[in-house]
């Protein structure tokens, strides 16, 4: 129900999406959504939040956050279809509702990173590391960069995450 109304949100307003078009593209009824989420408002409250992505996302130490943030975005892509992080990019489409997307982003995501990361200027190295990973998630899942989309992730790893990690160092 997460992933079809995340998929929705990606592709249409928050106020055009009817809890019937999620149930269908989740394939469940609409009163079962309304049993796990009471309502339309409560589902999106969910699919706005990105505690259990960034979760997801930053489980590894320090010296390796780089590789494993790259690696996550591309095998969310390869595996999954999409990585849920990625959503931040439709915030524009959101109206009102982009604006908590933002909110919740900025503390989830990138405040988040920033307090794992020691030295001066940490808001701004999480900010510039989330915006490169935000970037070869964009070319991958979105532009479908074929030249990207052809090669193995071992190897876009080994070439990308440099460029994260470096980020994140002082």
């Amino acid at each position: 129900m997460l992933r079809a109304a995340r998929y929705l949100l990606a592709r249409h307003a928050h106020a055009d999406i009817t809890l019937k078009a999620v149930a269908d593209r989740a394939g469940v009824s609409a009163p079962l959504i309304l049993k796990y989420f009471g309502n339309k408002d409560a589902l999106f409250a969910r699919v706005m939040s990105f505690e259990s992505d960034a979760d997801a996302l930053l489980d590894a130490p320090l010296e390796e956050l780089g590789r494993h943030m790259v690696r996550h975005v591309l095998e969310g892509q390869t595996q999954r279809g999409a990585d849920p992080v990625l959503r931040i990019v439709f915030a524009p489409l959101q109206g009102e509702q982009g604006e908590i997307l933002r909110a919740n982003f900025r503390a989830q995501v990138s405040e988040r990173l920033a307090g794992r990361l020691n030295g001066p200027d940490a808001g701004l190295r999480a900010e510039l590391a989330v915006s490169t990973l935000l970037g070869l998630g964009v070319m991958y899942g979105i532009a479908r960069g074929s030249h990207l989309r052809a090669t193995s992730v071992d190897v876009i790893v080994d070439r990308y995450a440099p460029a994260v990690q470096a980020q994140l160092a002082p």
